[in-house]
């Protein structure tokens, strides 16, 4: 369809579901033209999109990805965007990083009550042995 995809073709292109793909509509990420009944998605919307689904994937919030997506029109020499792009991707930075040491602590601890409780059924197992 002259370098337009429908709602299907696009999901499809993404790896993603038409219901998602709709729900970025609904947001106001992206807008597509309507030929008779059918929703068409231009060059634009899937470039969109694809900013849309990396960002999502690196996970940014759909505020985060509106901000952006609305400066690329008001900002022609992108430095206003590439700006917030650098606040988000910080931002996005200290985040993962904060959860990536949750994760160390949390697995730290797992391993400490793993540890404890193999003692315990040690423990037990060796006073059942001894009344035997």
């Amino acid at each position: 369809m002259n370098g337009y995809l429908t709602v299907t073709e696009l999901a499809e292109k993404f790896e993603t579901t038409p219901r998602a793909v709709r729900f970025y509509e609904t947001k106001g990420l992206i807008s597509p033209k309507r030929i008779g009944t059918r929703r068409v998605y231009s060059y634009r919307d899937q470039a969109r999109f694809t900013l849309i689904m990396r960002a999502k994937r690196l996970g940014f919030t759909l505020k985060d990805i509106k901000e952006y997506l609305s400066l690329y029109r008001a900002d022609q020499g992108q430095v206003k965007q590439s700006r917030l792009l650098l606040e988000q991707i910080e931002r996005r930075t200290d985040e993962l990083k904060q959860q990536q040491k949750d994760i160390r602590d949390a697995l730290s601890e797992l391993k400490d009550m793993r540890q404890l409780a193999i003692d315990n059924i040690d423990k037990h197992e060796q006073q059942l042995a001894k009344k035997k």
